[in-house]
């Protein structure tokens, strides 16, 4: 196995990444990105941006964030601490499976990340206290053409683990989905 590899996920797109873990007496050493590996499998990726977040308490989610073209982006999401249950949303236009929803549970000893292409919702529940993620992203943040869509919206209805809590005051403002929704034109 090469350091990286990409196992398909039922979104067109969507990747999970798997790391080849080396570990010893020591500890572990596993390389997170690597450019010219994921180019090697067909998914180059430019990196503009590294995001850290922490979340404090369990049950808490974050999301669902997306940024319009043309800041569109790619994001690569690794769990550093804990677990976290991490959910891409399709919403690209025309896409067959526009809306639709695919989660991964991510752990901090698992060895795996999340590979979103531009024209997903990115969002996350963490399962454990004091969970930990890093963000690889192709685009620079653009406030003027950031989106979201509610966590709770029912026209979605993501099965979340655990109770939803602790959203941000701009989580919990994000519209739910009308007819008017139709997607990211990429």
């Amino acid at each position: 196995m090469s350091e990286l590899s990409l196992v398909a996920l039922p979104l067109a797109g969507l990747f999970s990444l798997q790391h080849k873990v080396h570990e010893d007496e020591r500890g572990r050493f596993a390389r997170l990105f690597c450019q010219g590996s994921l180019a090697a499998c067909g998914q180059p990726l430019q990196i503009r941006q590294i995001n850290h977040s922490r979340t404090a308490q369990r049950g808490t989610v974050r999301g669902l964030h997306f940024q319009y073209p043309p800041h569109a982006e790619t994001k690569l999401i690794s769990c550093l601490r804990g677990a976290v249950w991490d959910v891409a949303v399709d919403i690209r236009q025309g896409s067959p499976t526009f809306l639709h929803w695919h989660a991964e549970r991510l752990e901090a000893s698992d060895g795996r990340s999340l590979l979103l292409p531009p024209g997903f919702a990115h969002g996350f529940q963490t399962l454990s206290d004091d969970a930990e993620l890093l963000y690889l992203h192709s685009a620079d943040y653009a406030p003027g053409h950031e989106g979201g869509l509610s966590p709770s919206d029912p026209r979605l209805a993501i099965a979340w683990p655990l109770p939803v809590k602790n959203l941000s005051s701009r989580d919990t403002a994000h519209p739910r989905l009308d007819d008017s929704f139709q997607g990211v034109s990429l």
